[in-house]
């Protein structure tokens, strides 16, 4: 090796290292060479179209994705003793979102390019080329399709893209692609094309994450500016918060069990936290509150779920169609799902005195049909006697009223307005319900400054007519 040769090698890898990162160019420890991973820059709104052979099964076939960013092409070298007064750098090319032909293509024009800058350096130029130049020399545009081809020569699986055609990728593709010549310099394994499409989208959410994070923004809810890494965004939306406002947010929410509101902030929008966020933000303790509740909204959107009645069980039973009888898998506590009670057979459920009053208003509001399940559920009797309770309760409190002393319900038919209870034999007034003197309890109708003076005989009816104290003498 010339000193000439080992000074533009060493000053060539020391500036590819310091132009970029170390995801990008890594140099190798052992060799005077190294690798170089290449994101290419997308097109706005850039999409792959998903399609599977006829012979093959595929769950995502069918489908288009709008990406921002394709897993890289890797470029492996190794520099040779007489680079670059001579000799090119040794490589390999790789990219599992390209066929072996685009990638054939791609390197007859790394050949292309060594010759025209026979005797310089040429890697930053071969790395410049295959970041800004692969999409438009292989003439792919947006939707890329994507397929899977089968090879039978070597029994593998290789990558095939239809909307790229073979002969648009300059003159050394169309080459390629007539004479089926594949460069031994390319690599390109694909186990199956849902793994690769698998691949693509994690590459490119983990890229855009990465993008995310290094930004600023302005969170909505406090006005202040944080990096992206400190803020969150809803995947509907795209509205973004800093974290520790939707984690407040987000924990307030869970403690007053409203795991269903955990929505965007902003007023009109409908967005929802997925519970990945929410576990991220929140402790564990409430992490679990919140999958409890969120599971049993769901359950209790489903018909044919009750829940165990013993309070210290309340695990979810499936309810047969039917059949109203529920057997708990966890405590083995059979129930009634009707009235949650322990089951007992063709009975009719029990009712409570307070259950009594709601069935009667439910019984009278219903139609015929949920009567008729109103009198199987709880028996014609049952209900009967709560409407005849019902109609007497409305005439007490239309014809009578209550001694004062023992609330017994008490008519007055006629006479005056000094009453006796029959439940207690205390004396009272009809007028004001006050409790009277056993002594000579018509002294509050006698007393002046009783409100009930000379009121003794008020209201009688005396042959229908209504009497005052001033028509009795």
């Amino acid at each position: 090796m010339s000193s000439e040769d080992k000074e533009a090698q060493e000053d060539e890898l020391l500036a590819l290292a310091s132009i970029y990162d170390e995801d990008e160019f890594k140099r190798a420890e052992s060799a005077q060479g190294g690798e170089t991973r290449i994101c290419l820059e997308l097109p706005q709104n850039f999409k792959i179209f998903v399609s599977g052979s006829p012979t093959e099964c595929l769950q995502n076939s069918g489908f288009e994705y709008t990406i921002c960013f394709l897993p890289p092409l890797v470029l492996n070298f190794e520099l040779p003793p007489d680079y670059p007064s001579s000799s090119p750098p040794v490589f390999t090319l790789s990219g599992k979102w390209l066929s072996r032909t685009q990638l054939s293509a791609l390197c007859k024009h790394l050949d292309n390019l060594w010759e025209e800058n026979r005797g310089r350096v040429v890697l930053f130029a071969w790395m410049q080329f295959l970041k800004e130049e692969t999409l438009a020399y292989l003439n792919i545009t947006s939707p890329y399709e994507l397929t899977m081809c089968h090879q039978d020569e070597q029994s593998r699986t290789s990558l095939f893209p239809l909307n790229s055609e073979l002969d648009c990728c300059g003159a050394a593709c169309a080459a390629a692609a007539q004479e089926e010549i594949l460069d031994e310099r390319t690599v390109q394994d694909v186990e199956s094309l849902s793994s690769l499409i698998r691949e693509i989208l994690d590459f490119d959410q983990a890229q855009q994450k990465k993008c995310f994070n290094s930004k600023m923004f302005l969170c909505s809810i406090c006005f202040s500016e944080k990096l992206g890494s400190e803020c969150m965004y809803f995947m509907e939306c795209r509205h973004i918060y800093c974290k520790a406002c939707l984690k407040n947010y987000f924990e307030i929410q869970i403690r007053d069990g409203q795991v269903q509101c955990l929505s965007c902030p902003e007023p009109t929008c409908s967005s929802v936290a997925t519970p990945g966020q929410v576990k991220e933000l929140v402790g564990e303790q409430l992490f679990a509150r919140y999958d409890r509740l969120l599971l049993q909204s769901s359950l209790d959107l489903m018909a044919d779920v009750v829940y165990c009645p013993r309070p210290c069980c309340q695990t979810p039973v499936m309810q047969e169609p039917g059949c109203t009888m529920g057997i708990c898998s966890s405590c083995n506590y059979a129930f009634c799902t009707l009235c949650k009670k322990t089951y007992h057979g063709v009975s009719p459920c029990k009712v409570t005195p307070e259950r009594l009053m709601d069935l009667r208003s439910e019984y009278l509001e219903a139609d015929e049909a949920t009567k008729r399940v109103l009198e199987q559920r709880y028996g014609k009797r049952v209900i009967q006697k709560a409407l005849e309770e019902l109609e007497s309760r409305e005439w007490l409190e239309k014809n009578s009223k209550a001694c004062p002393c023992c609330s017994t319900p008490i008519e007055k038919l006629d006479g005056c307005n000094k009453m006796t209870c029959t439940g207690c034999m205390q004396y009272f007034c009809w007028l004001c319900m006050r409790s009277l003197s056993r002594v000579n309890p018509y002294r509050h109708f006698n007393d002046p400054s009783s409100p009930c003076f000379n009121r003794l005989f008020q209201a009688i009816n005396v042959g229908g007519d209504v009497w005052d104290d001033a028509d009795v003498h």
